[in-house]
């Protein structure tokens, strides 16, 4: 059985996705993906992991992402069915980086 903040986690990837794919205008945004939400115990906070496709844009797209934070958190609040939604923070997420790294380095060695 999920916890609540599990739950809740689990229902802002959703629709912050379906925000970003939808919704959002700026084009740096919609190269967005969502991987991964935490949420604290009493839902006051979440950090929202994602990644983007454009390396060079990055900073910019963490700098826009949290500066949109309100927005998602008013369409959120019409989407999903819970009294208070988390204040929302961005951030990068570097493990798709160090996956690839680790791959690359595991490829030169059996080419050794």
């Amino acid at each position: 059985m999920k916890l609540k903040g599990e739950r809740v986690a689990s229902d802002l990837l959703k629709e912050l996705a379906l925000i970003l794919l939808t919704e959002v205008k700026d084009e740096d945004l919609k190269n967005v993906t969502i991987t991964y939400a935490t949420v604290t115990n009493d839902l006051s906070s979440a950090k929202v992991y994602f990644t983007t496709l454009d390396d060079e844009k990055r900073e910019k797209v963490i700098k826009d992402m949290n500066n949109a934070a309100p927005y998602f958190r008013s369409e959120l609040a019409s989407r999903l069915n819970i009294r208070h939604i988390p204040e929302l923070r961005f951030v990068y997420d570097k493990s798709i980086e160090y996956g690839s790294r680790i791959e690359s380095i595991i490829d030169e060695i059996n080419s050794k």
